[in-house]
């Protein structure tokens, strides 16, 4: 499963919506449910799903979809 699959499907486990579709542009700010609190459930769940740990720096700079991608893929390549 590629990785934005797992994005949308984490997406939608935490905002409990199976008919919510992620894509790379969308924004935390377009989101009226992506506050704070939903954050940490997602990068929480990330964290779990990927087996990685985002850095204080990264969990603050996350504004988007492809943000969480890219900090995904850096990790990916960290681990590899």
């Amino acid at each position: 499963m590629n990785r934005l699959a797992v994005l949308q499907d984490v997406f939608r486990q935490v905002f409990d919506d199976e008919a919510l579709m992620v894509s790379p542009t969308m924004r935390r700010d377009e989101m009226k449910d992506w506050d704070s609190v939903a954050h940490v459930k997602l990068i929480l769940t990330l964290e779990e799903e990927f087996q990685i740990r985002f850095s204080e720096r990264e969990i603050s700079s996350i504004e988007t979809v492809d943000d969480l991608l890219t900090a995904i893929e850096h990790h990916g390549r960290a681990n590899a």
